[in-house]
C-alpha cells in the first residue's frame, strides 16, 4: 500500500504540475515555472534545457539553444528520435537523462538532468520525468502556438493599419513617418529609411519617415552597397551579419533587411531597416516587412503622381516657378496672417525683341534664366511666379519695403551681368502693413503702375509704389 500510495501521490503532484504548466500563454514565464517545478521535485538534481530555437528572455535559467554541431551526440538523438536518452560517468559518480519536450507538432526541446553520486538513473523517476517532459513539451507548444497566433493577428492589424492609412488623403510626409513608426515598434529597429532612385539609376533621394542616420556621410556607404545589390539581382536583401569594410564608424549596422520597389522592371526605390548587432532580425520579420513594403508601394506611388500632379498645378511648366492662382492665394493668407509683406512685380525689357531677333525657344530660355536668378535670390518660405507672358512676380511675406526694394536691385543687377543674350529687367514695388487697410488687388494695382513708370522712364531699373505716387504727385 505504501509504494501504491506514494505512486498515487506523484500522480497527484503531476496533475497539478499540469495545470500549472498549462495555465500561462506566456512562453517565459513558462519556461521559468519549469524549473521551479524541477528545483521542487529534484532538489538535489541539477538540469539544463536545451531548446531548439532559444529566442526567450531568459534571464539567469540555465536554458541553451541546441547545437546541431556540438559533439554530445545524446542530445541531438533525443531531440531527432524524440527518445530518452542516457549516459553514465564512473569517474565523476553522476548519470544524465536527456529527455525530450514533446508536443504534438514537434520536439521543442531536450531537458538534460544530471543525478549526483549515482552512476545509474532510478528507474521510478524515468516514467515520472517522461511524463513530465511531454507535459512541459505540450504547455510550450500550446504557448508558442498562441504567441504565434498573437503575432499573426498582430503582423494583419499591423498591414491593415498601414494600407488604411496609406490610402488615406494624408499627406506623404505624413504617410511615411506613419509607416517608419509602425516599422520602428514592430521589428525593433534601430534605423529606417525610403528611398527613391533616379530615371537614370544614378542618384537616390531620401523620402520623409527616413532616420537621421541615412542622412550622414557614411550612410552612403550602405546606400550604395544596397543599390548595387538591387542593379544586379532586385531579390530583397536579408542580410544577419554585413560586413563594409569602408565602414570605420565605431557604430557599424550588421543585421540589415532591404526590400526593393521596381516597376516595368525598373527599380524605383528602396527601404532599409537596420540593427547594429547581428542576426538580430528574424526570417518572419523579413518576411513580414516584405509583405508591409509591397502593401505600401503601389499607395506611396498613386500618392507620389498625386503629389506631382498637384505640384504642376500650382507650377509654371516652362520656369519652375508657381502659378498666377498661387501666388495670389498665398498674398491673400500673407495678408491675414502675417504683418507686412513686399510684393515685386519683373518685366523683361524688350521682349519682343529677343524673341524677333533670336527666337521664341531663345526667348524662353532668357525667361528660365531669370525665373533661376528668382529662385536663387529668394527664401524658402518666400514665392516666385509666372505672372504672366514676359511678367514674373516675388511676394515676400513679413519683409519690409527697404528689405523688399534692395532684393529687386540685386535681381535687375545680376540679370544685366549674367543674361545670355543680353536681357535687362524692370521691377515695380508695392507694400502693405497691417496698420493701413488694403486689399491685394491694391497691392497689384500699386506695383504694376510702379513698373510702367519703371519701363516709360528708361527701363533696367527698380521703381517703388512711393517714387511713383512722388512723381505722379
Amino acid at each position: 500500500m505504501g509504494v501504491l500510495q506514494n505512486q498515487l501521490e506523484r500522480y497527484k503532484k503531476l496533475f497539478h504540475i499540469s495545470e500549472k504548466l498549462h495555465s500561462t500563454m506566456n512562453a517565459d514565464l513558462l519556461l521559468g515555472e519549469l524549473f521551479v517545478i524541477l528545483k521542487e521535485v529534484y532538489p538535489n538534481y541539477s538540469y539544463i534545457l536545451l531548446l531548439s530555437h532559444d529566442t526567450h528572455c531568459h534571464n539567469d535559467l540555465p536554458i541553451m539553444e541546441i547545437d546541431y554541431d556540438s559533439d554530445n551526440f545524446a542530445v541531438v538523438t533525443a531531440y531527432t528520435t524524440g527518445i530518452n536518452q542516457f549516459e553514465y560517468s564512473s569517474d565523476e559518480q553522476h548519470a544524465i537523462l536527456y529527455a525530450p519536450l514533446k508536443g504534438r507538432q514537434g520536439i521543442y526541446g531536450v531537458l538534460q538532468i544530471i543525478v549526483p553520486d549515482s552512476i545509474t538513473f532510478p528507474d521510478e523517476e524515468i516514467e515520472f520525468i517522461t511524463l513530465f517532459t511531454n507535459c512541459a513539451g505540450s504547455a510550450l507548444e500550446n504557448a508558442r502556438l498562441y504567441q504565434q497566433n498573437h503575432q499573426v493577428i498582430s503582423n494583419l492589424k499591423l498591414l491593415n493599419d498601414t494600407s488604411q492609412r496609406l490610402n488615406s488623403n494624408s499627406r506623404l510626409a505624413e504617410k511615411m513617418s506613419y509607416v517608419s513608426d509602425q516599422i520602428k515598434a514592430s521589428f525593433e529597429a534601430e534605423e529606417v529609411g525610403f528611398f527613391l532612385v533616379s530615371d537614370d539609376q544614378t542618384t537616390v533621394k531620401i523620402l520623409h519617415g527616413t532616420t537621421r542616420y541615412f542622412f550622414s556621410k557614411q550612410a552612403r556607404i550602405y546606400l550604395d552597397y544596397i543599390k548595387k545589390k538591387f542593379l544586379l539581382d532586385p531579390e530583397p536583401l536579408f542580410i544577419g551579419d554585413v560586413n563594409l569594410h569602408k565602414i570605420v564608424d565605431f557604430k557599424n549596422f550588421h543585421s540589415v533587411m532591404a526590400i526593393p520597389v521596381f516597376q516595368n522592371e525598373i527599380l524605383r526605390g528602396f527601404s532599409i531597416v537596420m540593427h547594429h548587432k547581428p542576426y538580430f532580425f528574424s526570417f518572419e520579420a523579413f518576411k513580414l516587412l516584405q509583405s508591409l513594403i509591397q502593401h505600401s508601394s503601389l499607395a506611396l506611388t498613386n500618392t507620389l503622381l498625386r503629389e506631382e500632379l498637384s505640384r504642376l498645378v500650382i507650377t509654371d511648366h516652362l520656369t519652375k516657378l508657381h502659378s498666377r492662382k498661387f501666388l495670389d492665394e498665398k498674398i491673400q493668407q500673407s495678408m491675414r496672417e502675417d504683418e507686412e509683406g513686399t510684393f515685386i512685380l519683373v518685366d523683361l525689357d524688350n521682349f519682343k525683341k529677343v524673341n524677333d531677333s533670336f527666337g521664341h525657344q531663345i526667348g524662353d530660355e532668357v525667361l528660365v534664366q531669370v525665373a533661376i536668378l528668382i529662385k536663387s535670390g529668394i527664401r524658402k518660405n518666400d514665392i516666385g511666379a509666372r505672372w504672366g507672358g514676359e511678367e514674373l512676380a516675388i511676394y515676400l511675406p513679413g519683409v519690409s519695403l527697404e528689405e523688399g526694394v534692395s532684393i529687386a536691385e540685386r535681381l535687375v543687377v545680376m540679370v544685366n551681368e549674367t543674361s545670355t543674350p543680353h536681357v535687362t529687367v524692370s521691377c515695380g514695388v508695392s507694400y502693405w502693413h497691417q496698420d493701413y487697410p488694403d486689399t491685394y488687388q491694391a497691392l497689384f494695382k500699386r506695383a504694376d503702375e510702379a513698373l510702367y513708370f519703371a519701363k516709360e522712364t528708361g527701363k533696367n531699373k527698380v521703381v517703388t509704389q512711393a517714387d511713383y505716387n512722388k512723381e505722379a504727385g
